[in-house]
This record gives structure tokens, sequence and C-alpha cells, in this order.
């Protein structure tokens, strides 16, 4: 797949990585591609791109955005996804949401959930940002999968705040380390306080 064949439209950024929207007049299909921020990223940011890529045969497009290529682009490691439609979620909260969307939408994102934990991933990063939404059909899907688990089961070592895998404000405790409690399937559910910003988000 040659990126340079699509035109690319900025969805959002954040400290480590631009998602674009790839666009091309000849084909009805769209893509998404992630890409470093950084023209020198971090190994680390390279790596949660090649072990998002590795977990494409294990993603459903009914509920995941799938990775479709690993490619490198001007010197640059791409990350390339089918692209479902819709928009991120964390540009849907911008307004407030009315109560029949904020229902399709949780409804749609416990689903989504369900699913992937049904093939034994946790996901680690559950936010707005790496949700998508089509507000039309009321679709959700799950993305972001740099830091996902398919350990049933794991632990945490204690590691500084700066260097933490995920984002703090959605995340669950143990995922710090700081617990004596292991990573499962509940850390991307609802007995922690993450998922409970994320509703707050919603609302």
């Amino acid at each position: 797949m040659k990126l340079s064949t699509y035109a690319l439209e900025s969805l959002r950024e954040n400290a480590e990585f631009v998602v674009y929207r790839g666009r091309r007049d000849a084909d009805p299909c769209h893509i998404l591609a992630v890409a470093p921020l950084s023209k020198h990223p971090a190994q680390e940011a390279l790596k949660r791109l090649k072990h998002e890529y590795s977990l494409r045969t294990r993603l459903d497009p009914a509920w995941a955005v799938v990775p479709l290529a690993l490619v490198r682009e001007k010197g640059q490691t791409m990350l390339m996804l089918e692209d479902p439609g819709g928009q991120p979620l964390d540009a849907l909260l911008k307004q407030p949401l009315d109560l029949t969307e904020f229902l399709r939408i949780s409804v749609g994102l416990a689903n989504a959930l369900g699913r992937l934990h049904e093939r034994g991933i946790i996901h680690r990063d559950v936010k707005p940002a790496n949700v998508a939404v089509d507000t039309k059909c009321g679709k959700v899907w799950l993305t972001g999968f740099g830091i996902a688990s398919d350990l049933p089961r794991e632990r945490q070592a204690p590691e500084p705040p700066e260097t933490i895998a995920g984002t703090l404000a959605y995340m669950a405790p143990e995922q710090t380390g700081r617990m004596n409690r292991s990573i499962d399937s509940r850390s991307d559910l609802g007995r922690h306080e993450s998922p409970w910003k994320l509703i707050d988000a919603l609302l």
C-alpha cells in the first residue's frame, strides 16, 4: 500500500502520534494512518505500532479498527488501518450529547469491549480518543491497541508516572503497578474509576 496515493487530513494528535484520514478520488474506501509525531521517535513508540499491527488477525471490523499494513513512507514508520467512518469520540464530545446518543454509544462501547475480551485481549487504554463513533448508524469501534495485552492476567511493575504505558486519567489503578492486584479484563471495565471518567466525559 502506498500512502503517497492518498490525500491526508489530520484527525487528531497527542504527544506521541498523529492520526490521518486518507482519501482517494478513485477509491470509495478510505484509510486511517497513525504516524509518530516526531521525525525521530522513541523505540517504544515504534514498538506500539508494531504491536497493534501484530493483533490484526484477532480483531474484527464489526467492533475494531483493523490494521492493514505497517509501511515506511519517507523514512517514517506508519500504521495503516481500515477506516470504518465516523469520528473519534473525543472530537464528538466537544458538544453535549443527548440521552439517546449517550445510550447508543455506551451500549456500542460495552459490546465492543465484550467482543474484545472474548478474543482474550485486554485493551489497557480505553479512553475517548481510542473510540470511533458513527452517530448516523450508531456503531462504535475500538482502536489504539498499542499497549493491549493478550495475557489473561499479568502484573505491572511499578514505574515512574512519566513512563507508565497508558493514560493516567482513564487508567485502572493496578496498571500503575502500585497495587497488589493483577491486570485482567476487568481493568477495562466498571470496577475501577476509569470507566466512570469515560462516562463523565460522555455526559
